[in-house]
């Protein structure tokens, strides 16, 4: 429909993990969400192969990107925002709370030095602001729980929800990272639901429960009837002790001390050492 942009999920299955391509029909104009960087912890070789697939679909479509956009700093990839950056020269941006998840983490890393300001990114959004991908209309809702810093994304009739909600027979996004909030958690799902009944909704990872076919959209209406964690309208506590409790079982995710020391840098690696090679830093006992 005009002022509705055309949507595409590219799934990530090593992390599980959607990437959007979200484009303006009309002026062929386009933001890219929550890009992703092809690691291997065991060797730990960096690649580009599913950014550059991206790559290949924009000039494919004849598209220029406007935005690169994350929703937070994600624990279980690499961003790849730097990369696509270089790429297309479009400019990438972050939620402005993304100061407080850097001061939080250069303690765990121990890195006194690094600028916790968000000057890694080239736009700060504020809760609110409004922006143009071609002629469509997107606005930032600030959305914490699962990380201090998350932003959903809405556009046109489509809203990017990252790790707040997922596929309603998955429920809700874990919260027991540092900085994370099940309560806040509750608030946020509760903004999105505010939403129109007929708002698609495009999660940030699926799990594929029961072994179904993966899948990353749904409907405000569809989250209300039947999220395994939110239908019938519970209260607070209610949700905070489901949440909880579903988070003591979950474990930490396998790339999380490995990836946010490069999506707090907003997708660069650490500087190279003396000898010419880059080395991540593992806080052992942090988590």
């Amino acid at each position: 429909m005009p002022g509705n942009p055309v949507v595409s999920g590219f799934f990530h299955e090593p992390t599980f993990s959607i990437v959007y391509l979200v484009e303006d029909p009309v002026t062929k104009r386009a933001a890219i969400i929550d890009p992703v960087l092809d690691y291997d912890e065991k060797s730990g070789h960096l690649s580009h192969e599913s950014a550059d697939a991206l790559l290949k679909e924009v000039e494919k479509r004849g598209l220029t990107v406007e935005w690169i956009l994350d929703t937070h700093p994600h624990a279980d990839h690499f961003s790849a925002a730097v990369y696509l950056k270089e790429k297309l020269g479009a400019p990438a941006a972050i939620g402005e709370r993304v100061v407080e998840v850097q001061k939080l983490w250069k303690e765990i890393y121990n890195l006194p030095a690094f600028p916790a300001d968000g000057s890694q990114w080239d736009k700060l959004f504020k809760d609110g602001e409004t922006f143009k991908i071609g002629a469509l209309d997107a606005r930032v809702m600030l959305s914490p729980g699962h990380t201090l810093c998350s932003i959903t994304y809405v556009v046109g009739d489509a809203a990017f929800v990252h790790d707040t909600l997922f596929q309603p027979d998955y429920g809700s996004a874990r919260c027991d990272f540092p900085g994370g909030s099940s309560s806040r958690l509750y608030d946020s799902i509760h903004q999105i639901l505010t939403l129109p009944d007929n708002t698609r909704l495009f999660t940030g990872h699926d799990y594929m429960p029961g072994g179904r076919p993966v899948e990353w959209e749904s409907t405000v209406a569809q989250q209300k009837k039947s999220n395994k964690h939110f239908a019938g309208n519970p209260t607070r506590e209610e949700f905070v002790k489901t949440r909880d409790a579903r988070d003591r079982t979950l474990p930490m995710p396998k790339l999380i001390l490995h990836a946010l020391q490069v999506n707090m840098r907003g997708g660069r690696l650490p500087e190279p050492e003396d000898n010419g090679r880059v080395y991540l830093k593992i806080p052992i006992g942090a988590l």
